[in-house]
């Protein structure tokens, strides 16, 4: 049995990975909509991977013999002004749910749950790579998209993102 802080905040967690992929979901059917499959693809493969976190935690919780309860997932409210946007926006998302999983990571250190430190150990690391990931978008967006063609070429590096089932095994 887990600490009743760290169930609610796994909880939680589970929420915030679901509407991660609702966000990204929105962010696929802007550039869908703008003719940009690239950014699309990026965004729609994100989305498959915030689902797959969440099932992560819900699994993790279930494993421990633990209840997980789902709550209303708030549709993402975001409009955007340009292709730019969303980038800046997912940048700032991973930066809240990094800060949200430290929390959780924080609260397993202060009672010594050292089997939930181990089981958030990897998505420490993940979301060390989502950030990066994030910002690399945007760096590149704001080297090359200037230019027409330049935007085309990141689009089409966009569209070459393939979606890799998380490599986190519980047990």
């Amino acid at each position: 049995m887990l600490n009743p802080e760290i169930v609610k905040l796994l909880n939680e967690q589970i929420n915030k990975e679901f509407f991660s992929a609702y966000l990204y979901m929105d962010m696929a059917n802007y550039y869908a909509d703008q003719g940009l499959n690239g950014f699309e693809n990026w965004f729609f493969v994100q989305t498959q991977e915030e689902r797959d976190h969440a099932l992560l935690f819900r699994q993790y919780l279930l494993n421990n013999g633990e209840k997980v309860v789902l709550t209303e997932i708030a549709a993402p409210n975001e409009k955007y002004e340009n292709f730019r946007e969303p980038l800046a926006k997912a940048l700032e998302h991973e930066q809240y749910v990094t800060a949200s999983i430290n929390k959780i990571y924080e609260a397993a250190f202060k009672i010594n749950d050292f089997r939930t430190m181990q089981f958030l150990d990897w998505f420490i690391k993940e979301q060390g790579e989502e950030e990066k990931n994030a910002d690399d978008n945007i760096k590149k967006y704001d080297l090359f998209a200037g230019d027409p063609k330049g935007l085309y070429m990141l689009d089409n590096e966009l569209k070459a993102r393939v979606y890799t089932a998380p490599s986190l095994v519980l047990d």
